[in-house]
């Protein structure tokens, strides 16, 4: 017995040892070290304490301290929450002193749905539906138009069957074809039933030369009534069927919509977000697109909604007769000789809707809207995405030079001091820090455009901004996508951006005229209605009136799904209640204290593990005890279902029930029937209002930065959210499986034409740990936005919390600030061409079928090639080393010299903690500046050329310059660098002058020593700074400022080898 007494009360004093070093460091870091360096004296008995004489469980001192300071600790928690409420207890600093009433959970439950791909009674409306017959048919210039006319009775099993249907067929495009079907009669009462404007979504027609370029579409349509109407598009080049609706039936109610294509075995798609998944979607998955409040769940919807896929399709090449046969499987024969031909399928519709990809065929499944698709010819995956921006979606927004530089941010800041401690760690640590965030721990009382006065006061706020901008460092502050609701029986609760707003009429409302209202972090809440008119311009007053107490540098938008923490309008006989507290506890709050680690922590942190799993498990026993014995379930769940009813939509509850993360429509999401001003449901739009935030945030930026290009993070996306902003990708966790789905959910974001994407680095949700964070730094380094990102109460996890991701941090970042000029020179060419920044193998090397589900490694433009460590404990990793032994050739970044590998070889790569393999490609190159501490401190450094000979001596590569901010330049430079038989050419075109002189010049690949006297710049010879490296076969020639005093660019050189 007294062994067993003895393990409980040591289990218990290192969980709360654990416990209480968490919440002393959150509190004070001095009173975090006073307490270990208490628990050091004590274990070693160098602090003597008198021992308890009575035999009891807590018989030693520290268990005895502990269990003072632990119930302390954990009722004053609970007692600062109930009486100062969520925002006191989240921030650490007591801002309102009203108690505050806590929304019962069940606020935000819904009805018990079970999803039809789920239902084993579901009617399949392939099997009840009659299909369409097509007629009248009339032909035109760019392809046709008919009729299409129900083939029997109505089936209406999921709606109202529309009788007539029109269809229009068009080739709008040397590369483009549409194929639209919408009812025949449309009026104002059912048009935002089915017609999605295109003043909300950009809509593609016809180019203005169509009726030429069109006639060399390599894409061809074909339709028949046998037995009833389907369609079938071809690529004419090789006779292969891309899209067939052949022997299925299509289904067209007025809240259901349902067509299918047949696919080929073992298909590749790509694409159709958002979601966490891999790369290749596979065949046995279902993708639901609604937007969606959901901390990255895998496989299932979250944030965006992006209805378009890159199918790409890999043929083997009869080297005799050049005859084409259909790859379907991943194995290549290094013998054979493969090419692929990729095209893209986009359905522009707003409405929720299922992607289902099955074995031998593909069903879209919508809950209205119109069939509005484009096929995209290609033939390569890069063309594809370039038709798709070009075309549908626009190009992306360009960013600020700044944007590329590090950012770093948590839910947990407390004050402008905290931030400023942050800021000046960083310099401590000498790790390069660009841009510092807030999350809504500066709001007053988490309401938009309002600042905490004594956390975050404005004239402190302004010395603080002052001396950052004065540093070139930059801020962004997040702001959220509801508007709280003042109680009208309490003047002192007054919000003016709501006041303002009201009187506007610019939030949604209910069906009858009311407000609808919700439930967000400040409480009960409205949502702006961007359909009003005069929404857009509130928000921009709004913005600017705030810009003038806050100088922000960009803005992060956020919670714009929209959520709602509650289901329907809650909020409408409720505001008199003020400020509420959600119905779920917040990160660190009792019940809810976070004592989750990543995969393998228990292998490298055996006993912070151990009592971090007591606590956890005490923790929920403890939430069981209080939430009281489980309901006994002794029946089959009663799922609501609904049929149709004739003429009528059930927009909360439609007979289709989707597989959303939520289950109900109207679970943490405004309500489907909640209404805009032009009578439009929120059925219609959902999945539109991240992009409309992403536009009114964008005008409202050029509102108050007129010259400068808009800084914009937003969470919830449509196609085209590009050309406003840039994402990240939510609230991932912090474990070793979410770093590698950063990857492929990056790949994905190049494709739906958001280049500025990154993901929390170490994780959001959740306790990183030492070896995560090391090597996620070094990973998202080669992401084009790049965070460090965590919740609230979490442990702290910023660059210099550990000595050894410090050091990899610096690592990496010198890397990263001497590619920034590449990396800005591919973000020019995105938002001029549709190009992609970060790229998946096979788009570089599109005609081996071994990558094609190739995720874990990747390119940063045509020339870097990343391969990261992705698993815990590992200290090498595999990489391939696409077109080895076949012309390409690569070169290990570190040394320089040449990899040696062969065709299809997974080489196995030393990568111990602190490094990541990063490769240059032949055949590239690569203007470059020094690392510095800041993104404006590095455009002020020498210019260094880096030359990748490919194995023929050859290289090419370009470089853009402008001032780095302005929306117009009113000057660029492009430079073409050219290296070919010894010789490297640089020729500029444009007039903005930099200053910066040409230091160094290397080129890897060099194969013999050049010849006394033979390395020249511009004829003269050059005989100080250069050396060939017999090993490494790369010659360096350094010292060349004095050659290019007047800036690397000013004139054209030529230098020689």
């Amino acid at each position: 017995m007294d062994n067993a007494i003895w393990a409980l009360e040591y289990v218990f004093l290192w969980s709360s040892t654990l416990f209480i070093t968490i919440q002393a460091f959150q509190i004070a870091t001095t009173i975090g070290v006073l307490y270990l360096c208490f628990v050091l004296g004590v274990w070693t008995s160098l602090l003597k304490l008198r021992p308890t004489q009575s035999v009891m469980v807590f018989a030693m001192p520290l268990s005895i301290i502990n269990s003072f300071l632990y119930f302390t600790i954990m009722l004053s928690k609970f007692a600062y929450g109930a009486a100062y409420g969520v925002e006191a207890l989240a921030s650490g600093t007591m801002t309102t002193f009203a108690p505050i009433f806590t929304v019962p959970a069940s606020a935000d439950n819904g009805q018990l749905l079970i999803a039809n791909i789920y239902d084993l009674i579901a009617v399949d409306a392939q099997t009840v539906c009659p299909g369409y017959v097509g007629s009248n048919v009339v032909r035109n210039s760019l392809g046709m138009t008919a009729t299409l006319t129900l083939a029997g009775k109505a089936c209406n099993v999921y709606g109202t069957d529309i009788e007539t249907l029109s269809l229009t067929v068009q080739y709008q495009s040397g590369d483009r074809l549409s194929v639209k079907i919408i009812p025949a009669y449309i009026g104002a009462s059912n048009t935002s039933e089915y017609i999605l404007p295109s003043t909300l979504v950009q809509e593609p027609v016809a180019d203005s030369d169509a009726e030429t370029t069109s006639l060399t579409n390599d894409l061809s349509f074909l339709y028949s009534n046998e037995p009833t109407f389907s369609f079938s598009v071809f690529r004419k080049s090789t006779g292969d069927t891309l899209f067939s609706t052949m022997g299925t039936k299509l289904v067209f109610e007025n809240q259901f919509i349902e067509f299918a294509t047949s696919m080929p075995e073992n298909y590749n798609l790509y694409g159709l977000g958002e979601t966490i998944h891999g790369f290749r979607l596979g065949n046995n998955y279902t993708r639901t697109i609604y937007a969606a409040d959901s901390g990255d769940p895998i496989d299932l919807n979250i944030y965006g909604s992006h209805p378009i896929y890159l199918d790409t399709r890999y043929y083997q090449v009869n080297k005799t007769t050049g005859d084409l046969t259909l790859q379907t499987t991943q194995a290549a024969n290094e013998s054979n000789e493969y090419v692929s031909y990729s095209h893209g399928v986009f359905n522009r519709n707003a409405h929720g809707q299922e992607i289902l990809l099955r074995p031998s065929n593909v069903t879209w499944r919508l809950l209205g809207g119109s069939i509005d698709l484009y096929f995209y010819a290609g033939s390569s995956p890069s063309d594809v995405i370039t038709q798709y921006q070009t075309s549908s979606t626009g190009l992306p927004v360009m960013q600020q030079y700044f944007t590329l530089g590090f950012h770093q941010c948590r839910w947990g800041y407390t004050n402008w001091t905290n931030l400023q401690e942050v800021v000046d760690n960083y310099a401590k640590f000498e790790i390069p820090l660009e841009t510092i965030w807030t999350d809504i721990d500066y709001m007053r009382q988490y309401r938009d455009f309002d600042n905490d006065a004594v956390r975050f006061g404005y004239t402190e706020g302004k010395q603080f901004l002052d001396q950052l901008h004065a540093n070139g460092q930059h801020y962004v502050p997040i702001v959220d996508s509801a508007i709280y609701v003042p109680n009208p029986n309490n003047a002192s609760d007054a919000y003016e951006p709501f006041t303002r707003g009201n009187a506007s009429n610019v939030f949604m409302t209910n069906p009858d005229g009311s407000l609808y209202i919700g439930e967000v972090w400040p409480g009960y809440t409205v949502f702006p209605d961007w359909l009003s008119g005069g929404a857009g311009q509130w928000w921009t007053d709004e913005m600017t009136m705030w810009h003038s107490n806050v100088a922000f540098d960009g803005i992060w938008i956020d919670m714009s799904e929209i959520s709602s923490f509650c289901v329907g309008s809650c909020g409408s006989k409720n505001i008199t209640l003020g400020q509420v507290h959600p119905g779920f506890s917040l990160p660190g709050e009792p019940g809810a204290v976070i004592y989750s680690y990543p995969e393998g922590f228990n292998l490298t942190n055996a006993t912070e593990a151990a009592a971090a799993a007591s606590a956890s498990a005490s923790q929920a026993s403890m939430n069981a005890a209080s939430a009281g014995p489980a309901p006994t379930v002794t029946t089959t769940p009663t799922y609501l279902r609904t049929t149709p009813t004739p003429g009528v939509r059930n927009i909360n509850y439609p007979p289709y029930v989707i597989n959303n993360v939520q289950g109900d429509l109207a679970v943490h999401a405004a309500s489907p029937n909640a209404t805009h001003a032009d009578g439009t449901v929120e059925y219609d739009v959902h999945n539109l209002f991240g992009h409309q935030i992403l536009n009114a945030t964008y005008q409202a930026l050029l509102s108050i930065f007129p010259s400068k290009r808009p800084f914009i993070i937003g969470r919830s996306t449509f196609a085209g959210s590009g050309k406003f902003a840039g994402h990240w990708g939510g609230d991932n966790t912090s474990l070793w499986a979410y770093m590698f789905f950063s990857i492929p959910q990056a790949l994905s974001f190049s494709i739906f034409g958001v280049p500025m994407f990154g993901v929390d680095t170490c994780g959001f949700n959740g306790n990183t740990d030492e070896e995560l964070c090391n090597r996620w730094m070094q990973l998202s380094a080669f992401f084009p936005f790049y965070r460090n990102h965590n919740v609230l109460s979490a442990i702290s996890q910023e660059a210099y919390v550990w000595a050894s991701v410090a050091e990899a941090t610096k690592t990496v970042m010198s890397i990263r600030f001497q590619l920034l000029p590449y990396m800005y020179t591919l973000f020019y060419l995105a938002h001029n061409t549709g190009s992609t920044v970060m790229r998946a193998l096979p788009w570089e090397f599109p005609n081996d079928p071994s990558l094609a589900n190739a995720d874990r490694q990747f390119f940063l433009g045509p020339a870097i090639m990343v391969t990261p460590v992705l698993v815990q404990g590992a200290t090498s990793v595999n990489g391939v080393f696409p077109g080895a032994g076949q012309g390409a050739v690569y070169y290990d970044w570190y040394s320089q010299s040449a990899i040696n590998a062969g065709p299809g070889a997974n080489l196995t790569i030393e990568a111990p903690l602190g490094h990541i393999p990063v490769f240059v490609r032949g055949g590239y190159v690569i203007p470059m500046q020094a690392p510095a501490m800041t993104t404006t401190a590095a455009r002020k450094t020498p210019w260094s050329v880096l030359v990748a000979l490919g194995l023929k001596g050859s290289a090419t590569g370009n470089l853009y310059l402008d001032d780095g901010e302005s929306l117009v330049p009113n000057a660029t430079l492009y430079v073409d660098l050219t290296a070919s038989q010894n010789t490297l050419y640089a020729s500029a075109r444009g007039t903005y002058i930099d200053s910066n002189p040409l230091a160094n010049i290397t080129i890897l690949g060099v194969q013999q020593a050049p010849k006394t006297g033979a390395v020249t710049l511009n004829g003269a010879n050059i005989t100080q700074g250069v050396s060939y490296n017999t090993t490494s076969k790369v010659l360096s020639i350094t010292g060349l400022q004095s050659e290019t005093q007047s800036g690397a660019w000013k004139e054209d050189w030529v230098f020689r080898w």
